[in-house]
């Protein structure tokens, strides 16, 4: 594995014990030490460096300096330059690689939450670069020069020159390749880890990659250019989980199944079963975006191999890890069955896990599965009746937030906050509490605290569409359309990001939602715009989310769509829309069975009994009005049982119109 150059060489490599300062794992590929644990996640899982940050300048402080990064220091107030020169002392930076430091944090547009946490992070890796002499046997004397002058450069801060002088002595190194193939791959390397200074993954993968490249396979220095190639593929990880570049996704997949060949199962069966979990978490986040499942059929397939050689007995931590990815797997292939078989299974492997990352022996881990395992739970609650597994949900999820604090680990915690949001919005619905409600917008406005667009652009994109569903749910409760406004905007601020391009099925959910918002708001004014623009965003949506794709997901929609056409069919005369909801309701039941999802069954059926006798009426059609009565009565039936009073009451009202309309048919 890829040896690490973080040794406390001198004064200036102590500075993070000296400061009090705790780093969690980054995102470096797995080597002896544990699992690589993945990036960005998703709402079930991941982990984006974070940090314990105490370095007595506040954020408002830090975001100032940023905004006036290009004035001269002459120029700034006496504050700031106090504020710089008290930098300079607890990150042990001089003034230029401070000033270097803060435009950096200033062209990558970090948060002002973000911004002490990524400056610490800027400031590590000035220690790393300035940890090691250049200077290696055999150079030149030209090469020597070109080394100090970018020693000098970082010394000041000046990391762009630095990396030029470094790009000249590639090109000396090149010439000599030889005798100087060690040096060239490490200039490599420095210019890669510059590169991820500055958050630049891909630029930063192509350096490990020509690294990688200086080696002959097989050659004596084999180990080093695995190491490289393991960094490329990590670093392209990077590039794709955070920033939603699924090109960078599918070449860090084909860079980590090469690297599964080039760790021989026979050989080293712990390395071979790490780099299989390193292939199954690029294989989860771009099968997350797809349509289909094969990528995530594959991801489980590969977790399960490498827990054949990752056994608890053998690497106890590593097992639970590699549990959990397991789960994700399977809570994503079982989002898109119409079945519980998955997620159920999801939920055993992540208590399985818990039995071993216990919250005293690995706190951090511990807090991960019991994410994942609330938002599992929240899933299967949807597709159940009653709230048992929301609470289980929302008590998994505060669990996680015991140790991911905001200031410990804050995209952690806003990824958690994202996950109870839609626990409590579940809980909220089926308790009809607007106060859960609110305490889910407070969650979801929480997580874009940290989940922001510039950062964590798909992450920020799933938090507005969430953020979209409670405000709908709320503004269906109350009077007025200021809530149904705001959920619309979040929604489409959503669609900028996730487009139908880049995450198909998640472009087809935003869809959906926004058509949920649109019928509300045209629920409450006159004509029929809204209603027929969210007829068209429903079609769209079932572009995507088809039936043998997301069947449950397919026939919510037709739901929606079929609600839609029902209320501009009761606005105007004629059959037409009535007809289509009629068709739209026939198509949803197709995949909610009385069997599978009596709850769903039931509305659906009531809501086209009731079509049906708005359509009895218009054709004076006795038999019509007849098959309406039935159905309301079939789904009375099962509302009953269920004890949804509010629901019982209207459909009760429904069935007296019902049977009215039969007698009044009968007596022509």
């Amino acid at each position: 594995m890829h040896a690490t150059k973080h040794a406390c060489v001198n004064r200036r490599l102590c500075f993070a014990a000296a400061l009090g300062l705790s780093f969690l794992a980054s995102t470096a590929t797995a080597s002896a030490q544990g699992v690589k644990a993945e990036t960005g996640g998703v709402a079930i899982g991941g982990n984006v460096s974070g940090s314990t940050i105490n370095i007595g300048v506040s954020q408002e402080k830090i975001d100032a300096l940023v905004k006036e990064r290009t004035r001269p220091f002459e120029e700034l107030t006496a504050s700031q330059r106090e504020t710089i020169n008290l930098l300079k002392e607890k990150l042990d930076l001089n003034e230029r690689q401070v000033r270097t430091a803060l435009d950096i944090l200033g062209e990558k547009d970090i948060p002002p939450e973000g911004l002490a946490a990524k400056l610490v992070e800027i400031a590590e890796r000035f220690k790393v670069l300035l940890a090691t002499a250049f200077a290696q046997p055999g150079d030149s004397s030209r090469i020597t020069a070109f080394k100090a002058e970018a020693q000098r450069a970082i010394d000041a801060g000046d990391l762009a020159k630095a990396d030029a002088l470094l790009a000249d002595v590639e090109t000396e190194q090149r010439r000599t390749l030889d005798r100087l193939a060690l040096n060239a791959a490490d200039t490599l390397d420095r210019r890669g880890d510059i590169a991820l200074t500055r958050l630049r993954y891909g630029e930063a993968a192509r350096h490990f990659a020509d690294a990688a490249a200086v080696f002959p396979p097989e050659s004596a220095h084999e180990d080093k250019r695995i190491g490289y190639l393991e960094r490329e593929a990590d670093a392209l990880y990077r590039q794709g989980s955070e920033f939603g570049d699924n090109a960078a996704l599918r070449s860090a997949i084909e860079r980590r199944r090469r690297l599964v060949d080039l760790n021989p199962r026979e050989r080293a069966p712990l390395d071979w079963a790490r780099a299989q979990d390193n292939l199954g978490l690029a294989l989860t986040r771009l099968g997350e975006r797809e349509s289909g499942t094969a990528r995530l059929e594959e991801a489980a397939a590969v977790y399960r191999e490498a827990l054949r050689e990752a056994t608890r007995e053998r690497a106890p931590r590593e097992w639970a890890v590699m549990q959990r990815h397991m789960g994700n797997a399977l809570f994503r292939l079982g989002e898109r069955e119409a079945g519980t078989g998955r997620l159920e299974q999801a939920i055993a492997v992540y208590r399985e896990a818990l039995k071993e990352a216990t919250r005293e022996r690995a706190p951090i881990e511990w807090a991960r599965i019991q994410r994942s395992l609330g938002v599992t739970l929240w899933r299967l609650g949807e597709r159940e009746s009653g709230t048992a597994r929301f609470v289980e949900a929302v008590a998994a999820d505060r669990e996680a937030l015991k140790e991911f604090t905001r200031e410990r680990g804050p995209i952690e915690w806003a990824m958690t906050q994202n996950n109870l949001g839609l626990a409590l919005v579940g809980l909220g619905q089926r308790e009809r509490s607007s106060a859960r409600l609110d305490e889910a917008v407070v969650a979801y406005r929480e997580a874009l605290k940290e989940w922001t667009r510039e950062r964590l652009p798909l992450e920020w994109a799933r938090t507005q569409n969430n953020l979209g569903t409670a405000l709908t749910r709320l503004g269906e409760r109350e009077s007025g359309t200021a809530r149904l406004e705001e959920a619309v905007t979040a929604y489409r601020a959503s669609l900028e990001e996730r487009t139908r391009e880049r995450v198909p099925l998640d472009w087809a959910r935003v869809q959906h939602s926004l058509g949920n918002a649109l019928r509300a708001l045209g629920t409450r004014e006159p004509g029929t715009a809204r209603l027929e623009e969210a007829v068209t965003t429903y079609r769209e949506a079932l572009k995507e989310w088809t039936r043998e794709r997301v069947p449950l997901d397919w026939a919510m929609t037709q739901h929606g769509l079929g609600i839609a056409l029902a209320t501009i069919g009761q606005r105007e005369s004629g059959t037409a829309w009535l007809d289509e909801a009629v068709v739209a309701y026939r198509e949803a039941l197709k995949e909610r069975t009385r069997d599978r999802a009596p709850l769903d069954w039931a509305v659906s059926t009531g809501n086209q009994g009731i079509v049906l006798v708005r359509l009895a009426e218009r054709t004076r059609n006795a038999t019509t009005a007849a098959t309406a009565v039935a159905q309301i009565k079939a789904a009375l039936e099962t509302m009953r049982a269920d004890g949804n009073a509010p629901n019982v009451a209207y459909y009760e009202a429904r069935l007296v119109e019902a049977n009215a309309l039969v007698e009044q048919l009968r007596k022509r």
